[in-house]
This record gives C-alpha cells, structure tokens and sequence, in this order.
C-alpha cells in the first residue's frame, strides 16, 4: 500500500463511495473474454483469417470507447452498439455477403457473454458486507443508465449499499462535484466524512479530489500508469486491501 502524505482530521470516515467497473467487478476481463466468443462467432459466420476478425473486435472497442449516446434521439443503447458492430464488420469485411442479421447477433452474443461474466467474488462481497456494519456505503458508477443497471443486477451488488447513483440518471458524472454533492446529501453525510474508492484517477479519484473527500483510494490495475497531476491520498492494488486504509485513517 503506498501512502501520499495529506493532513486528516482525527475524527472517524462515516461513508464510503465506490466505483463499480474494475473497481468491485473486473469488467475489463469480461469485455475480453466476451470479444473472444463474438471472435469465433465471425471466424464460422464469414470465414475470416484471425486477423481480420481481430480488426473487426479492435474497431467495435473503438467506436465503444468513443460512444455519444443521447437519449433523446429515439434510438436505445443496444441500438447504437449493434449499429457499432454492423459497421465494424462492414469497414473490415468489406463488400462480401454478410448476413443481416449478423451485426444483432454479434451484439447480443457480446452483451450476454459479458454480462455472465461480471460477478462479483464472495471475498468482495464480506468485504462489502463487513464495511457495511461500521459505515455507510455508496456505489456510484459513470455510464448510461440501461447498461450500469444490468450491470448492479446481474452483479447483485445493490444489496450491499445504502445506496446506488448511477452517472447517467443525472446532468453530470463524475470527476463533476456536482454528483459527488448528490452523494454526500443522500448518504446525509458532510465530504469530510467520506472515502471515495475506484479504479479511475481521471473520474474517481479527481472528483474525489475536487468534491474535498477526507481521502481518496486508488486502485491501481497492471494496466494503469501514475499521473503528474492526479494525485490519490491512497494506492493500493486490490480493494480487499482497503481495510488497512481505513484503519490508518479512523
């Protein structure tokens, strides 16, 4: 556990907020293992070399991570990422004969494989159960609000908080202090009362910052790289290793 130095107030933390992708579940791990399956669904379907399919796996993630999606034109999520995979295929495949149902069925095929996927482990789960007797705890999670709430369902986490935020029912997402304020004024606890706990410096740990949390704790993935700017009170690379942190801190 790597400790910045920070000034704390003596008092104890009475509420934890916590992210939930690749914070509590490893979204990450199921984004790539559920590609894999929709990898082997085009290899029989179209008869692709495995770098064709790749590419087609690599521009869907692409056009994921670059996702605009407004609610207010009519169209749903599952809308949007089928038409992400229709275009992947075309701008790879090319002019082939492709069947039309195939951006649907790839779709759903990446959906439901990744949705199986996100469990939350039973060592998590006493984690969160056994924080739950001391504090008050929150899950707030960025992202648009059908694809966050299958996820809190299929990862039967919502049991374990006194409440649940999720990005996209509101006007903004963190690092916003805005939704950190929602945070503190539903929990009824003042900013200085809580740990913010995720994955993410850029939205979890800079809101935290910013929303004057007492400390911030990051997770750090063996993906992820430090930054100049961002600086958490707390790194540690597992969130079972929390404990140890709030110890320090109370």
């Amino acid at each position: 556990m790597q400790r910045a130095s920070c000034k704390m107030e003596n008092n104890g933390i009475k509420a934890i907020i916590f992210d939930l992708d690749n914070t509590l579940i490893d979204t990450s791990n199921a984004g790539v293992l559920a590609l894999q399956k929709v990898g082997e669904l085009l290899k029989s379907t179209l008869n692709l070399k495995d770098g064709a399919v790749e590419t087609i796996c690599d521009t869907f993630k692409q056009k994921l991570y670059k996702e605009v999606f407004d609610s207010a034109s009519g169209k749903s999520i599952d809308d949007v990422r089928t038409v992400h995979w229709e275009e992947a295929i075309r701008e790879t495949a090319g002019a082939q004969q492709i069947p039309e149902s195939l951006g649907s069925d790839c779709y759903k095929l990446w959906k439901s494989s990744r949705l199986q996927l996100l469990t939350m482990s039973l060592e998590v789960q006493a984690l969160l159960r056994d924080l739950r007797a001391k504090y008050r705890l929150l899950l707030l999670t960025n992202g648009e609000t059908q694809t966050q709430r299958e996820k809190v369902e299929v990862s039967s986490c919502e049991e374990f908080f006194d409440e649940v935020v999720v990005g996209g029912e509101h006007e903004e997402q963190k690092p916003s202090i805005s939704i950190f304020r929602l945070c503190f004024e539903v929990l009824g606890v003042q900013a200085r009362d809580c740990v913010m706990v995720g994955d993410s410096l850029d939205t979890d740990i800079q809101g935290g910052l910013k929303a004057g949390v007492r400390a911030t704790v990051w997770i750090k993935r063996a993906w992820a790289t430090e930054s100049d700017s961002v600086k958490p009170h707390y790194t540690i690379s597992d969130v079972l290793e929390l404990p140890r942190v709030l110890a320090e801190l109370n």
